[in-house]
């Protein structure tokens, strides 16, 4: 009884305490510095790590194979999420007060291949 109370507890404060950033006009050098540093690290937990992982799990002939898979696969998921993946995720259609259908909760395409991206075109942090 104690700990579920301790855990909805410190549930309630950190939904508290996560409160967004709204209005910010301009790029944040520790918002660009995180992303940069969360991209870098999955990339070396993906591409070495998992690879080899996988790699162990396989016979000895076939480690180079598992190896191009996840290497592969990384390229491929890496352009898809630049065709189109980024603009589902962040295209403002979605944060259109009255949205109806799909586009209530993702974006539509209008950004595919990050097209009409400028240093202008900032939105929150």
């Amino acid at each position: 009884m104690q700990r579920s109370l301790l855990t909805c507890a410190a549930a309630a404060s950190l939904a508290l305490a996560a409160t967004p950033a709204f209005g910010a006009d301009e790029l944040n050098s520790g918002d660009t510095a995180w992303v940069l540093t969360s991209t870098a690290l999955v990339l070396f937990m993906t591409i070495p790590g998992l690879s080899l992982f996988y790699a162990g799990l396989v016979r000895q002939k076939n480690v180079l194979n598992m190896l191009m898979q996840c290497l592969t696969c990384t390229a491929l998921v890496t352009v898809l999420w630049t065709v189109i993946g980024y603009s589902l995720a962040f295209c403002q259609t979605g944060m259109v007060e009255g949205a109806t259908g799909i586009h209530a909760f993702i974006g539509g395409l209008g950004r595919s291949f990050c097209s009409g991206m400028t240093p202008d075109s900032v939105w929150e942090t």
